[in-house]
């Protein structure tokens, strides 16, 4: 994975939002403020943090998803034949339910025009020596996984795609687009975020499964086929990463289970460079299945949380990392958070400070131990 310097260390994209742009977003949701207003306020708070990222030393830059309201559904919402819709419930996370949003099909999905590569091309113009633009979008399983969301969505995605694979296809052909409209806006630097492979190692997701009809091993392979579509061709110097995540909402969390079950099939065939892991608790499980990760591919150490404010213990960290070491070397692993710190509006239960301070943390343990 190439990096815009020798380092060791990113975050995984998103930032707490700032009360300013909370404000703004509340007022433009009920008409006190149009769209030109927000976006002043948007553009304003993302150059405020490029600032902070820059201060702190961090190789890739992000706008923090400043602009969204989830992680993943914004992307979906500018794509074309899909719209938002808000449901009964939200997904039911432990303890907590999240916020009504989802996707639905209009129509056949294409991918031409997609504000998020304006989006991109406002952090670009603030890169500089050792600070690269990157984007962050959810991956194209995610968008299969939310179409299939329920019953209904079932329905209704089958009504305009009675063949699945026609809209595996679709969903493939419309990411193409979007990356390559990216890469012609200069992005060299792109992430899949993708919460599918997550779930998919939860023994009740598991269940949830088969008793569609389906398996688990079906399901990954899905996965793999059309995050691998949306690959297809692509430009030798684009970067694609991708963070494996298992739910991220308010500091809590939708899935458990260690990576055994994905990992032969996602470690050793997505077509990616490198992967973003969690592995910040005991839902994790080990570092064994890293054995599986192709040769020449990067693995980025999640072992930092966001969920919690407090720091975690430097030499654990460091112990931790060595641990990986016995099975990818060390100079094909990285250090990062597990996780965003925001993947929706509300953030996760932190202060800004403290986010701050978590990313301090991650560079100065990779320092220490990859050297400056």
């Amino acid at each position: 994975m190439t990096k815009p310097a020798t380092c060791h260390y990113d975050v995984v994209g998103s930032f707490l939002r700032p009360a300013r742009l909370k404000d703004a977003r509340a007022q433009h949701a009920v008409g006190t403020i149009n769209d030109a207003a927000l976006e002043t306020v948007e553009n304003e708070c993302i150059a405020e943090l490029i600032e902070k990222e820059k201060a702190a030393g961090l190789p890739f830059l992000t706008d923090g998803e400043f602009r969204r309201s989830y992680w993943h559904l914004d992307f979906m919402w500018g794509l074309h034949g899909v719209e938002h819709v808000e449901l009964d419930h939200g997904y039911f996370f432990v303890g907590e339910e999240t916020t009504k949003g989802s996707a639905v099909l209009t129509g056949k999905i294409t991918g031409e025009s997609h504000p998020f590569v304006e989006h991109f091309k406002f952090v670009q113009q603030f890169e500089s020596e050792g600070h690269v633009a990157k984007q962050t979008i959810p991956a194209p399983a995610q968008l299969v996984l939310e179409l299939y969301r329920d019953e209904a969505a079932t329905e209704r995605t089958k009504s305009f795609y009675p063949d699945e694979d026609e809209l595996l296809a679709d969903i493939g052909a419309a990411y193409r687009t979007v990356i390559a409209e990216l890469y012609a806006a200069g992005c060299r630097h792109l992430q899949f975020d993708d919460y599918t492979w997550g779930a998919l190692v939860d023994e009740g997701f598991q269940a949830a499964i088969r008793a569609t009809g389906s398996t688990p091993e079906a399901e990954a392979e899905k996965y793999l086929r059309v995050n691998n579509l949306a690959l297809e061709d692509r430009p030798d110097d684009l970067i694609v990463t991708t963070h494996v995540c298992r739910g991220n909402y308010h500091s809590t969390y939708a899935s458990s289970g260690p990576y055994d079950f994905v990992a032969p099939v996602l470690f050793a065939h997505e077509n990616v460079d490198a992967f973003y892991l969690e592995f910040d608790d005991e839902r994790s499980g080990g570092f064994e299945p890293l054995k599986h990760i192709a040769e020449g591919k990067e693995v980025v150490l999640g072992l930092i949380t966001t969920k919690r404010a407090e720091l975690e213990d430097k030499q654990t960290v460091i112990d931790r990392i060595h641990e990986a070491a016995e099975i990818v070397p060390l100079e094909r692993l990285s250090l990062s958070p597990q996780c965003g710190f925001a993947s929706c509006e509300i953030g996760n239960k932190l202060t800004e400070d403290e986010q701050w301070a978590k990313i301090a943390l991650v560079k100065e343990i990779a320092e220490e131990v990859w050297g400056r």
